[in-house]
């Protein structure tokens, strides 16, 4: 039965309110919709289950897009440098919920091509941050950036166990959602 005659068949709903209701439907829920296409240096790429950039088969995130997330701050020790490091960034879980992420692990790929697995959960139980910024400057790719995948290890002894370390993705520029 055609659209049209569902809404001549109906004697519960009114023709406009059927109209509703089929608008509705045919609308893709938020998660679906394609993120805005970036309009400057992509750096960036979110790649597996989650919502594609507007052209394109993937998320690809520029700081223009990023901006729109909250920023978060967090000051902790980290195991390759002096004295407590101030960091500013977004959550983890945060840029997962953006994008639309559906998996239950996520990859985590530097510029070197190094790679590491993660439980997704493990960014609900803690504020792991994707830092921009350390000490009040852009993080670059000759040091450490675009991005620095940093734990609160300050917060939870249990972060500062060397498993943990391996965690810490510099140059951070993929994401893949299993």
């Amino acid at each position: 039965m055609s659209c049209f005659g569902l809404l001549r068949a109906s004697h519960q709903l009114s023709r406009l309110q059927w109209l509703v209701v089929l608008l509705c439907a045919s609308v893709p829920v938020f998660a679906d919709h394609p993120l805005p296409a970036p309009t400057a240096e992509v750096i960036l790429e979110v790649h597996g289950k989650a919502r594609r950039s507007a052209g394109y088969d993937h998320a690809r995130l520029d700081r223009g897009i990023l901006a729109s997330l909250k920023r978060t701050e967090l000051v902790t020790h980290t195991s390759v440098t002096d004295g407590p490091q101030h960091f500013s960034g977004y959550l983890m879980r945060d840029l997962l919920e953006y994008v639309g992420a559906k998996g239950k692990k996520v990859v985590a790929s530097a510029l070197n091509s190094y790679a590491i697995v993660f439980s997704r959960e493990e960014f609900d139980r803690y504020d792991v941050l994707i830092a921009d910024t350390q000490n009040g400057k852009q993080l670059l790719p000759s040091d450490k950036g675009p991005f620095w995948i940093v734990y609160p290890r300050d917060q939870h002894s249990e972060l500062q166990d060397i498993r943990y370390d391996y965690r810490w993705v510099w140059q951070l520029v993929r994401l893949d959602i299993e």
